[in-house]
């Protein structure tokens, strides 16, 4: 099977991962990725399968591949660098819709209840658009982080 990637290693870069591979403060994966490179390097005549760079390494065969990949698509820095993966709020209520949910809640409660309850809350928010769903204890978590009390006086 031919490789569509080939790692060659420069003489520095050579340096700079074994330096790697003797630093004890770098995180496992630094470590990781230096021995795979050193080991599927090509240069100087070497040519090492991916079999058996697997059995020397310790890593599968699509993780050999996915660093093949990102050397030849930026060298050592793109193999190194930290993948940033944004993480969408999960918060249901910002400063507006929690405003809505207190007013909501300081509000004369439905007819046939005394007051209001996390329960009717949450079917209220949702049927007056402020949120597509939210559970009780959603609501029970942001009235207490407002810290309303709505307990009888």
């Amino acid at each position: 099977m031919t490789k569509k990637y080939i790692v060659n290693l420069s003489d520095e870069e050579i340096i700079k991962l074994e330096k790697i591979l003797t630093n004890g403060s770098l995180p496992a994966k630094h470590h990781k990725f230096a021995k795979i490179l050193l080991t599927i390097n090509e240069s100087q005549g070497r040519c090492i399968a991916d079999f058996k760079a697997q059995l020397s390494t310790g890593v599968s065969d699509s993780t050999i591949a996915r660093v093949r990949k990102k050397y030849a698509g930026g060298g050592l820095e793109k193999v190194f660098e930290k993948k940033f993966t944004p993480r969408p709020s999960r918060r249901k209520f910002d400063g507006d819709k929690e405003a809505q949910l207190v007013a909501l809640c300081c509000s004369k409660a439905p007819k046939g209840y005394s007051n209001w309850t996390l329960k009717l809350l949450s079917d209220k928010v949702v049927e007056l658009g402020i949120v597509e769903s939210v559970g009780k204890e959603t609501i029970r978590e942001t009235l207490k982080k407002t810290k309303l009390n709505l307990g009888k006086k």
